[in-house]
């Protein structure tokens, strides 16, 4: 995931990424004290943030000074004498911000991966202000008057291809904000907008203590059966840290489902695990999410009718690839009957396996994690307890994941430990060219804490530009299991996915060779963005890569190759569910953001149960990954009514990797092409042409149909 920081979910000026301005106006520094770390910047290699002398108590002075300087700076731009130019208006907007980019950068991880009760009050107090700081520009009369001025001049202007798709951007950004409404639906819009960022910061704090309080706490060691060692030791360190010594905790991950789950022998354990996930923000306590997020629904419906729109959906996809609602909800739906009938066969086979098993009842939700590896198991003779031996993290981190990027893109990475991190489980590393120059700084964290958000993501510390000479610092989170102190950390298969996801991620941004900083790396539409990520995904299982890092944690010998062929026969294995699941929660997603603004507020329970019986996704076995009171890509993380980018960009992801392997596969001719044609782009092009130009043609979903074995299903839909 990417993950969009809380300043700029509407704001994509200079703000996002680490932007500067003239000296004498940053000299004011908004009136900030030279002895905030944020008062200047970092002399730390690529401008690192000084970790080690930022206190809690800078965040918000440093928050509100950058505001003040931008907002000068910006209105030094709008007050110009001169007649607009792309220079004096565009290009000198692209310079705001830098002292606001510092400070939003350094909050961004540490308020969502390292957060305590003091971050998280300012959380809750700069939402709303920097919600109104958004407005500010955009409601700029005189500063929107200049941008539409040079942009109505385009045609003349004769600018290169980058600097033209600045303009177009910018002013498309305005008018997508309200720079174009009345007054008086400015001034209504500026407070929704207030008051929807303070609920979505209030929603993200809820649900962290939420998940902490849900964890499953267990007495009795053999209520935890089926768990490893290394799981017992873990939860057992979990439970220590709580200091509820003599006992176990499961602490939740993101997701509806567990991990554990598939382990866990009892049955009863298991219902209790699932039913912590599935209520764990449904307590009826200060907690629980459900009012919270009703309002930001009737909010965002609100604000898509004052700004022309049906709904918050058809306002949000205006200027994604998908573009309309209509185009995202066929795409899905047309997957639903291919996705839902591969689920009901795989049900049956499990219910086959627990009436053979002597179980006398029916498959419920927290049953099939556990039978489905059984069902795998039998049918492949492979079960993830055989697979993690050979996925240790370091292991997997630079002799995979780095060690893919050197293949493809001739990339090199150095460990560094003089640079200060947030968390001692933060890891840094140099990122080399395959010219030797350093090109970007790499940050990973990858274990799971209580005062860290669920899921993992991808960010920048400092966004790449060459206008302002900056270069990309960028960092992954994930949220695997810690373990015992001595103990090795081994991962799933699935957590090795996840690092080479995030690592997709990290090159879109690592890679970013742009003039303008909006328009830099990541900063890209939503149905874009996870491409490069579901994409990077592929080169984990390419025999080469896997075969490199696949080794045994105590003996370093390769994994088996009839191991290794069990895995690669199973993997169109339970993709029904996976795919019923993601399209179950892409659907609810749509559904909440195509209510009309005359929409009464919704009881979120029965809004929920009668969107997956419209969506055709109402399996109970198969529940969505996300329920509507822990959906936090939606109601916190910038993916409302986006969250069907993760199904679009598997399209394009399967389709881009089926061009690899039309054209010789890993290599380097490969890797420098698509580097130089997608990765490198940033939004500097029109996103259905960068990808058109690169394939060849448009994509297209059979290969996506292909890779997850559903091109039966969807002949019989």
């Amino acid at each position: 995931m990417l993950r969009t920081r809380l300043m700029t979910t509407t704001l994509s000026l200079a703000i996002a990424a680490a932007a500067g301005f003239a000296p004498a106006v940053l000299a004011k520094g908004g009136g900030l004290p030279a002895s905030n770390p944020f008062a200047a910047p970092s002399t730390l290699p690529l401008q690192a943030p000084p970790f080690d002398k930022i206190k809690d108590s800078d965040y918000l002075p440093a928050f509100e000074a950058g505001m003040r300087e931008q907002l000068a700076q910006i209105e030094q731009i709008a007050n110009n004498k001169a007649a607009p130019t792309f220079d004096n208006t565009l290009v000198a907007m692209e310079k705001t911000g830098r002292l606001l980019a510092r400070v939003g950068g350094a909050f961004g991880v540490v308020s969502s991966a390292n957060t305590d009760p003091a971050l998280q009050k300012v959380q809750e107090d700069i939402a709303p202000k920097l919600a109104a700081h958004s407005d500010a520009i955009h409601f700029n009369a005189k500063l929107f008057a200049r941008i539409k001025a040079v942009y109505d001049q385009r045609a003349t202007l004769k600018l290169d291809p980058e600097s033209q798709r600045l303009l177009e951007v910018t002013y498309r950004e305005f008018v997508h904000a309200g720079a174009q409404l009345s007054a008086a639906d400015q001034a209504r819009l500026k407070k929704l907008n207030g008051e929807e960022s303070s609920l979505s910061a209030q929603y993200v704090n809820k649900l962290l203590a939420a998940a902490n309080a849900a964890a499953l706490v267990v007495g009795d060691k053999a209520q935890l059966a089926g768990l490893g060692e290394a799981e017992l030791a873990a939860a057992a360190e979990a439970a220590k840290a709580r200091k509820l010594d003599g006992k176990w905790v499961l602490a939740l991950q993101n997701t509806t489902q567990q991990p554990d789950l598939q382990s866990l022998t009892d049955r009863a354990t298991r219902e209790r695990l699932f039913e912590a996930s599935w209520t764990r923000a449904e307590k009826g306590d200060a907690n629980d999410t459900r009012a919270t997020i009703a309002r930001i629904a009737q909010i965002r419906a609100e604000k898509a009718k004052l700004l022309g729109f049906a709904d918050f959906a058809a306002w949000q996809l205006e200027d994604q690839m998908a573009k309309t609602p209509a185009t995202a909800l066929k795409f899905m739906r047309d997957l639903v009957p291919a996705a839902t009938g591969k689920a009901r066969a795989e049900a049956a086979d499990i219910q086959a396996l627990i009436d053979k098993s002597d179980g006398k009842f029916k498959l419920a939700a927290w049953d099939w994690l556990f039978y489905s590896e059984q069902v795998r198991k039998a049918r492949y003779d492979l079960d993830d307890s055989q697979l993690k031996p050979y996925f240790e993290l370091d292991n997997v981190l630079k002799n995979g994941v780095f060690y893919a990027a050197h293949q493809l893109y001739g990339l090199s990475f150095v460990e560094r430990k003089d640079i200060p991190v947030y968390n001692p489980d933060v890891r840094v590393f140099n990122v080399i060219d395959h010219d030797g120059q350093q090109i970007a700084l790499f940050y990973c964290d990858y274990f799971k804490r209580d005062n860290k958000n669920g899921g993992a993501w991808m960010d920048n510390l400092v966004g790449q530009s060459k206008l302002l000479g900056t270069k990309p610092v960028i960092y992954n989170v994930g949220n695997f299991t810690k373990p015992a102190p001595g103990q090795p950390a081994l991962l799933t298969l699935d957590d090795v996915n996840t690092m080479f996801h995030e690592f997709g991620h990290a090159l879109h941004g690592i890679f970013a060779d742009e003039q303008y900083p909006s328009l830099s790396g990541t900063n890209t539409a939503r149905d874009f963005v996870e491409f490069p990520s579901q994409f990077n995904e592929y080169w984990m299982t390419e025999p080469s890569v896997f075969a490199h890092y696949a080794r045994h944690y105590q003996t370093g010998e390769p994994m088996p190759q009839a191991l290794v062929d069990k895995m690669k026969k199973a993997k169109t294995f339970n993709k029904g569910y996976d795919m019923t699941e993601l399209l179950s929660a892409a659907l609810l997603d749509m559904s909440w953001h195509m209510l009309g603004a005359s929409a009464p507020l919704q009881d979120v329970d029965k809004f929920e149960a009668a969107a997956l019986k419209d969506n055709g996704t109402d399996l109970a076995y198969v529940p969505p990954r996300y329920r509507s009171s822990y959906f936090l890509h939606i109601w916190g993380n910038g993916y409302s009514a986006g969250y069907y980018a993760y199904l679009w960009t598997q399209m394009l992801a399967d389709d881009a990797y089926g061009w690899f392997g039309e054209h010789g596969g890993l290599s380097r001719e490969n890797g420098d092409r698509f580097r130089a044609m997608i990765l490198s782009r940033g939004n500097s092009e029109d996103l259905a042409t960068l990808y058109r130009d690169w394939r060849g043609r448009d994509p297209n979903v059979a290969a996506m149909l292909k890779q997850r074995g559903l091109e039966d299903a969807a002949d019989k839909k």
